[in-house]
């Protein structure tokens, strides 16, 4: 068949066992879950891969993603095209608002040490490049104002690559007050806006599967994002990662999550914060 035609082909039903199989091995090595509902969106992605590749059927994909080093090579490819990178500048503005808040608090207290921020499931680096808006914001005026750090974690590598080059569209910068924008970004020849070095210098961004968190070097973070990413996995493997990322904070640090992800859930060494706008928790101490 050319590739033409080939290219034309509509996108092949799954049938029930494979569906079965592709769900097993996502679960298994990302702890994501396609439900039935999402089936359609598995099946448009592999046949989109597939058709690139030539390759005629599900299960020979399957072999294919499966096999040895060149597999991983292949998996690491088809893992761009299933992970949802959805996201924006600032996004769910009450959680900055939060953020904001906690930081001017923290400010009044006195700066001993620089501040660590994780963006876990960062994807293309929006919400680390927030946080590190709102951190510079509120030591903008005081005696040590680069004193923070943004850590950055996403399983996709295409998504990080992104990040790290902190350049984004105009539409993006629609959704950053004014002010923000002239002061963190700069326009570039091809009508894009680039994150200022010296914000750049603050954000790190490095790949990390959530299901391997016992295994991340970040320990004493003053402050965890984790928003929009829970809602994909089963709710025994939420609470799993949470008390993962409870322990990764600092006495007194502060947990962002996304309204709803992780209802019912509770951490001894946790207060929940009272406002009813966000879910967010602080570490005694």
């Amino acid at each position: 068949m050319q590739s033409g035609a080939w290219a034309l082909q509509p996108v092949m039903d799954m049938a029930a066992a494979e569906f079965r199989a592709w769900q097993t091995l996502l679960e298994e090595r990302t702890g994501v879950v396609i439900s039935e509902q999402r089936r359609a969106f598995l099946q448009t992605n592999l046949s989109a891969r597939m058709r690139e590749l030539g390759v005629a059927d599900y299960a020979s994909y399957y072999r294919q993603v499966t096999d040895g080093p060149r597999g991983a090579v292949e998996w690491s490819t088809l893992l761009d095209r299933l992970t949802v990178q959805e996201t924006r500048f600032f996004r769910h503005r009450p959680s900055f608002e939060l953020l904001e808040r906690y930081l001017r608090e923290r400010l009044q207290q006195g700066l001993s040490s620089p501040w660590e921020f994780w963006s876990v499931g960062c994807a293309s680096g929006e919400e680390p490049y927030s946080l590190a808006i709102t951190a510079a914001e509120v030591l903008r005026d005081s005696e040590q104002p680069e004193l923070f750090g943004v850590t950055g974690t996403d399983i996709s590598l295409n998504a990080l690559s992104k990040a790290r080059d902190g350049q984004y569209g105009a539409r993006k910068l629609e959704q950053i007050d004014t002010p923000l924008g002239q002061r963190y970004f700069v326009a570039q020849a091809d009508g894009r806006f680039k994150v200022i070095p010296s914000l750049a210098a603050r954000v790190c961004c490095a790949r990390l599967n959530v299901l391997e968190l016992a295994k991340a070097p970040m320990s004493g973070m003053d402050v965890i994002f984790c928003q929009n990413l829970l809602i994909y996995f089963r709710r025994w493997r939420r609470r799993e990662i949470l008390n993962r990322l409870a322990e990764r904070l600092a006495p007194g640090g502060l947990l962002v999550v996304g309204v709803g992800e992780a209802v019912g859930w509770q951490h001894p060494d946790l207060l929940p914060v009272a406002d009813e706008r966000v879910l967010a928790f602080t570490r005694k101490g």
